[in-house]
C-alpha cells in the first residue's frame, strides 16, 4: 500500500472509531448517524439522505441527526459495507452491484438487459418485487444490515475515448467494472476485457492507462470528473442497475422501536425523492457534459444484448420465476 493510501486509510479508521463509540455512548439521548457515499455532496444519492437527517432532526427535536461523510471519504463501496456491517458508519448508499457478493439474490438485478427501460426498472423496484428484495437483504442468513429503500442510478453506457457501438469495438480494450464476476463476465461476453476495480481507484486508473474506459451513468461521468479524461460516452444501455441505502443492523437493534419506525417513514420518502433529483440532475449533467465536449454516440443495443445472452443463461436460470415477473411488470 502505497504512503499516501496509507494515511487516507489511517485517517479514516480514526473517524470511524470516533464516531462508533460516539453513537454507542450517546446512546438516546443524541445521536449522531454517520452516512457515507462515494459520491460528492449535491449528488442526488447524497442530496437525498442529507434531506433525510434533517426530517429527523425537526422530528425529534435534533435528538437525532445525520452526519454525511460524501466523496469517498471512508473509502469505497466495499469498504462501506464492511464498516456498516460491524456498527462503524449507520448509513450507506451503495450499489446493487457491490450488494450481489454478499445478497445472492439481488443479482438478478445486476443481469444486462434485465429491464426494458428506466421506467420499467422502476416499476419493479416500487412494487412487491422490490419489497420482497429490501426483506431478503434484512432477513437472510448472516444478513448483518437493515434494507431501508432504493435509489435511482439511471442507465449504465461505455465511456472511453473512442466510439463504441458495437462489439468488436471493444476488442483489446480494458474497461471498469464494478467488483462482481457477473459485472466482469458481461463486459467480456460484449467484447471487451472487464478489469473489477473500486470506483476510488478508477480515476488514476483512466489518467494512466491502466483502464482504457469504464461504463456508468452521465452524472457520476460529471461528479467524478471522469469527462476530463474520456471524451466519448456511447449508449449502450447495457446494465440498468438500482441502488440501495442500508442502516447497520448492529446500530439499528440499538434504536427505539419508535426511532426505527421514524427512520423507516423517513426512507420511503427519500426514495420518492431521490429520483426527482436523480431526474433533473441527470438533465443538467448531459447538458453540461456536451458543453464540455462529451460526445454521445448511438449504439447497436440489439447486438450487445445478443452477444450477452449467455450471460442472461448462465446468471438467470436459478432466478426464473423471478425473471419471469420482472418481465411481467408493466
Amino acid at each position: 500500500m502505497k504512503k499516501r493510501q496509507l494515511v487516507k486509510w489511517i485517517a479514516a479508521s480514526l473517524a470511524i472509531g470516533a464516531s462508533a463509540i460516539g453513537f454507542q455512548a450517546q446512546g438516546q439521548s443524541k445521536m449522531v448517524l454517520k452516512a457515507s457515499d462515494v459520491h460528492p455532496l449535491g449528488y442526488p444519492t447524497v442530496e437525498a439522505i442529507v434531506r433525510m437527517g434533517k426530517k429527523l432532526e425537526a422530528a425529534t427535536n435534533g435528538r437525532i441527526s445525520i452526519q454525511m461523510y460524501p466523496s469517498m471519504q471512508l473509502g469505497g463501496e466495499k469498504e462501506m459495507i464492511e464498516q456498516a456491517q460491524v456498527g462503524a458508519l449507520q448509513i450507506a448508499r451503495i450499489s446493487v452491484g457491490a450488494m450481489g457478493p454478499v445478497v445472492d439474490e439481488v443479482n438478478v438485478f445486476n443481469m444486462p438487459f434485465v429491464f426494458r427501460d428506466e421506467a420499467h426498472m422502476r416499476k419493479v423496484i416500487d412494487g412487491p418485487i422490490g419489497q420482497e428484495l429490501l426483506e431478503r437483504m434484512t432477513n437472510g442468513p448472516g444478513s448483518r444490515l437493515v434494507a431501508l429503500g432504493w435509489m435511482d442510478a439511471g442507465t449504465r453506457n461505455v465511456y472511453a475515448n473512442k466510439p463504441v457501438t458495437a462489439p468488436a469495438d471493444l476488442k483489446g480494450m480494458k474497461i471498469r467494472m464494478m467488483g462482481n464476476p457477473l459485472f466482469v463476465e458481461t463486459m467480456n461476453a460484449m467484447g471487451g476485457n472487464g478489469v473489477a476495480m473500486g470506483m476510488n481507484e478508477l480515476f488514476p486508473a483512466l489518467q494512466t492507462g491502466v483502464v482504457d474506459g469504464a461504463e456508468n451513468n452521465p452524472p457520476t461521468l460529471l461528479a467524478q470528473n471522469h469527462y476530463t479524461v474520456t471524451k466519448v460516452m456511447s449508449l449502450t444501455g447495457h446494465l440498468i442497475i438500482p441502488e440501495i441505502f442500508v442502516f447497520s443492523k448492529k446500530s439499528w437493534e440499538g434504536l427505539s422501536n419508535e426511532d426505527q419506525a421514524l427512520i423507516r417513514k423517513f426512507s420511503a420518502e427519500a426514495q420518492i425523492e431521490q429520483r426527482k433529483l436523480w431526474d433533473d440532475y441527470t438533465r443538467e449533467a448531459e447538458t453540461k457534459l456536451k458543453s464540455l465536449g462529451v460526445q454521445f454516440v448511438p449504439a447497436d443495443k440489439a447486438a450487445f444484448f445478443k452477444a450477452t445472452q449467455p450471460i442472461r443463461d448462465k446468471y438467470g436460470s436459478k432466478y426464473a420465476a423471478l425473471i419471469k415477473r420482472i418481465q411481467d411488470t408493466k
